[in-house]
């Protein structure tokens, strides 16, 4: 069949079958289809969705479109597992996950992505520490796993390639939405990766690309669902994403919040819930425990050090600094300006427009516009006041780091004006809506 004709059966709202579905993704994988024939199929997925079946069968054809990662005779394969987020402003809790799990003694083979429309992509701020090999060999990357018990990578260029390329096209094409080809990208990569089981944290609010909780909970279903269908033991947990999650957004100083996190130098309550949660989800998986003695093991490994220990040796065998988290402010880049905004009068934060600040960010030099743009890693917010804090001019609502006072000042009030005062008393916002 040629491409267009399944691009017309998609457009008219049929239902494709799984070959129709496998020739898609083989045109993805070699070719044949354009970046345009891609980016109209997305379109019509977009508009006229996929039923379960088709999204499954998305999914199988993506997985097996490259490499499959085995680890019988590397590790205990029962105990593989991972996390996955669908984005937000300053969600950082891979960072801060995989070491407390590598201290659980389970195993986490981290496949990130870069930022998505106005979030931060696990890969930048990683490529924000000096050294760090985001892109090592298979071999290599299954060897750190083996060694240290995590390792956060990028994809490899043959680990689930269609989905590789289908994901460079979507935000393009405006189909980032789409809950077919979210549930596929994620699942695909994770399947590929060897995984035994997966705690999906679907963001709700503001800030995420689900801004309602009946999207955040139709992807939560469909993604629990083809999991649990392709043989994933999963569960998704929707938390808070109506403002920036723990105190900083921005990649060295989201890496400088989580490494003061693991060493319990400073540590945000909502990040330390939220990221408690999930881990919790995933040791009650892997190892078959309550999920008070997963909270008890997860206590011991941050307070012993023990999971900041994983993630200063995973550090160091990626390519980055033997003592990176004993020296961590020298070696992750400073920007060359800070800046305070204050409110105008004093009150309540009532709301936070969080997804309007994370494309301030980018405009700061925080993220890209296109695929090529380089990010300012130095670039950022930081100590970000949260709904519910009582506030006045005496004091900043956040820092802004950036480039330079001039930039500074071009933003500072489109920035200001992401935060809603109320002279009414708010609620701090829940930082777990629901579990799947």
């Amino acid at each position: 069949m040629i491409p267009h004709e399944i691009i017309r059966k998609k457009r008219e709202k049929n239902h494709l079958s799984e070959e129709e579905i496998k020739l898609f993704v083989d045109g993805l994988t070699d070719g044949s289809f354009s970046d345009s024939q891609i980016a109209s199929m997305s379109m019509a997925i977009l508009l006229n969705n996929m039923s379960e079946e088709e999204t499954l069968y998305l999914t199988k054809a993506m997985t097996e479109s490259g490499d499959q990662l085995n680890w019988k005779n590397i590790v205990d394969s029962d105990l593989v597992c991972d996390k996955h987020s669908t984005g937000g402003v300053g969600d950082k809790v891979s960072l801060i996950l995989a070491p407390i799990l590598a201290a659980c003694d389970v195993y986490v083979p981290m496949i990130s992505g870069r930022g998505l429309g106005h979030t931060g992509g696990t890969l930048d701020k990683f490529d924000s520490i000096p050294g760090y090999n985001t892109q090592p060999s298979i071999e290599k990357f299954q060897k750190v796993v083996k060694d240290v018990g995590c390792a956060i990578i990028g994809q490899t260029s043959n680990l689930a390639p269609a989905d590789k390329k289908l994901y460079s096209i979507r935000d393009a094409a405006g189909t980032v939405e789409s809950i077919p080809l979210i549930t596929s990208s994620i699942l695909s990569k994770k399947i590929a990766s060897g995984l035994k089981s997966l705690v999906l944290d679907v963001k709700v609010g503001n800030g995420s690309f689900n801004t309602t909780s009946k999207i955040a909970t139709d992807l939560a279903r469909s993604l629990v669902r083809v999991a649990k269908n392709s043989g994933l033991k999963s569960q998704a947990i929707l938390t808070d994403m109506n403002q920036v999650l723990g105190w900083n957004a921005g990649h060295s100083l989201e890496v400088k919040e989580s490494v003061n996190y693991l060493t319990s130098a400073k540590r945000n309550i909502r990040l330390e819930k939220i990221t408690n949660e999930l881990a919790a989800s995933i040791l009650m998986m892997t190892k078959n425990i309550t999920k008070n003695e997963a909270y008890k093991k997860i206590e011991i490994v941050v307070n012993s050090g023990k999971a900041a220990e994983k993630f200063d040796k995973m550090v160091q065998e990626l390519g980055g600094n033997k003592n990176f988290i004993e020296k961590f402010n020298n070696y992750l880049p400073s920007s060359n300006f800070v800046g305070e905004i204050r409110p105008s009068n004093s009150g309540t934060i009532n709301n936070i427009e969080t997804r309007k600040l994370g494309l301030l960010l980018i405009e700061l030099g925080g993220g890209r516009k296109k695929i090529e743009d380089k990010i300012d890693y130095s670039v950022g917010y930081e100590e970000v006041k949260n709904v519910g804090d009582d506030v006045d001019p005496s004091a900043s609502l956040l820092k802004v780091h950036t480039s330079s006072k001039e930039i500074f000042e071009k933003y500072k009030e489109e920035i200001k004006k992401c935060f809603i005062l109320s002279d009414q008393k708010s609620l701090p916002l829940k930082e777990i809506y629901q579990i799947l």
